[in-house]
């Protein structure tokens, strides 16, 4: 299937989701976070999820990172640029949601990309070679693109892999990991 079929399907299959659905399998992804080898690392990337599209709830991942003492970077989107800037989530980080539904800090510590060792990545659907699908405005792409080769990347999905994806470019970046309800996927 193209990266467009793939959108359309798993944008219906999370409209199916309930609440109950949404946090059970959310907190079941956060417990397979324990599992990965990457909790000797400091700075770690997580989105905060939108509502509206019923993505992965990030709040127990947040509390494992926060009970760990690791430093957590959330982004700030440029709509006009597709770009995003990143800041380190602290007790005074005052966080709004943006017109498109998205939580945001409003302002912060501004970290670079260099410094980002793990990111939890957004998806709407993956293959099993690790490519991903996005909401196809590219920015995570172009964030991913920025930070290290090195850095550890990790999708967050409720579904199980298809296949392949159709129309993968050569400039996609592939993750490491999927984590899904039922276990970690490594690539």
């Amino acid at each position: 299937m193209t990266k467009k079929e793939l959108r359309t399907k798993y944008k219906n299959l999370r409209k199916e989701l309930t609440f109950d659905e949404i946090m059970n399998e959310s907190l079941m992804i956060a417990n397979h976070c324990i599992d990965l080898p990457i909790w000797e690392k400091t700075y770690f990337h997580l989105f905060l999820p939108i509502e509206k599209h019923k993505e992965i709830n990030t709040e127990f991942i947040l509390q494992i990172l926060s009970g760990r003492d690791k430093e957590i970077v959330i982004s700030k989107s440029n709509f006009e640029e597709l770009s995003m800037a990143h800041y380190l989530l602290t007790d005074n980080t005052k966080i709004k949601v943006n017109d498109y539904g998205i939580p945001e800090p409003i302002d912060g510590l501004e970290v670079p990309t260099n410094k980002i060792e793990v990111v939890f990545v957004p998806l709407l659907a993956y293959d099993k070679k690790g490519n991903r699908v996005g909401y196809g405005k590219g920015f995570y792409d172009k964030f991913l693109n920025e930070c290290k080769p090195d850095t550890i990347k990790i999708g967050l999905s409720y579904f199980d892999p298809e296949e392949s994806i159709d129309d993968v470019l050569e400039t996609d970046i592939k993750l490491n990991y999927c984590i899904t309800p039922f276990g970690v996927i490594q690539f």
